[in-house]
């Protein structure tokens, strides 16, 4: 039980780097971004090809950012300068990034079994593989959220945040909306990409289809976050994303251990997600009564 208990608290810290950038671009942007489900197979993609190919564990993990944030820029750029709706430019990159993956990988599955990852070197300290995952879910989701508190508290993150509020107003004061729709949709993917590289290096392969369904996962996550922990500030925003996707994860790993199948667990988190958006109108509707 001990064990559930930690690999459930690993899994849903890898993965909240996946609810962060869907945060970035859903609630800062206030865009319906669809490059995630592209992204994250593209990082686990590019980070298992490059440990076969001997490549180190941490380099590939940057490697898969950097995939990432292309991703999300060329979605920015087809939206901004092609003036394609937002929802349809992440459907189109999304699409694309089916066939990249596949062509990164050079078939549909690459497995990374006897491969050193970067869990490896916790497991070498007689640390179990849940133990591992957990330390560097923590370690990584604790840097993402210093690193995005202190870039957000810029002038360029609080333009950003700004153009998803009120983009008139900061077109008013001389800031290009353009670039900086571009620089969400590049941050939020290059998270997303890095939660892929390390949930494949974590589960041993990467899988061309391992996207499908992340941006429901990333949407429940923020959800659960703001309906369980609030959102007093930018930084209680953070916090209640990450607590959110563990929170998420422990659900699900409630339900498969009650007997739920897992091919249902698509239509449980559909079903989870659309209540904890209709909380709020649910609530105010009880209030009036």
């Amino acid at each position: 039980m001990t064990d559930l208990i930690i690999a459930t608290l690993g899994q849903g810290l890898l993965w909240s780097l996946l609810a962060i950038g869907v945060f970035i671009t859903f609630r800062v942007l206030d865009i319906a971004d669809l490059t995630v489900e592209g992204s994250f197979p593209l990082g686990a993609a590019i980070s298992a090809t490059l440990i076969v190919e001997g490549v180190d564990p941490v380099v590939s993990i940057l490697a898969a950012a950097i995939g990432g944030m292309i991703a999300g820029a060329v979605t920015g750029w087809i939206h901004t300068k092609l003036k394609i709706p937002a929802l349809l430019a992440g459907i189109l990159t999304m699409i694309a990034l089916y066939s990249i993956n596949l062509r990164v990988m050079g078939k549909a599955n690459v497995s990374l079994l006897r491969m050193d990852t970067i869990y490896t070197f916790f497991e070498k300290l007689s640390f179990m593989h849940t133990w591992a995952l957990a330390l560097v879910g923590l370690l990584v989701a604790v840097v993402t959220c210093v690193v995005l508190f202190w870039f957000f508290g810029t002038e360029i993150g609080a333009c950003l945040r700004a153009t998803g509020v009120n983009p008139q107003m900061i077109r008013a004061q001389g800031v290009n909306t353009d670039t900086m729709i571009v620089l969400g949709l590049l941050l939020s993917n290059g998270f997303v990409a890095v939660s892929g590289a390390l949930i494949a290096q974590g589960n041993g392969f990467a899988d061309v289809g391992m996207g499908v369904g992340t941006i429901v996962i990333g949407l429940a996550s923020v959800i659960i976050g703001e309906v369980l922990f609030g959102t007093r500030s930018f930084v209680s925003n953070l916090i209640s994303v990450v607590l959110g996707s563990i929170v998420y994860r422990i659900v699900i790993a409630v339900v498969l251990y009650l007997g739920m199948p897992p091919n249902d667990l698509k239509l449980f988190t559909a079903v989870l997600v659309a209540i904890a958006l209709s909380l709020p109108t649910l609530k105010a509707k009880w209030q009036s009564r």
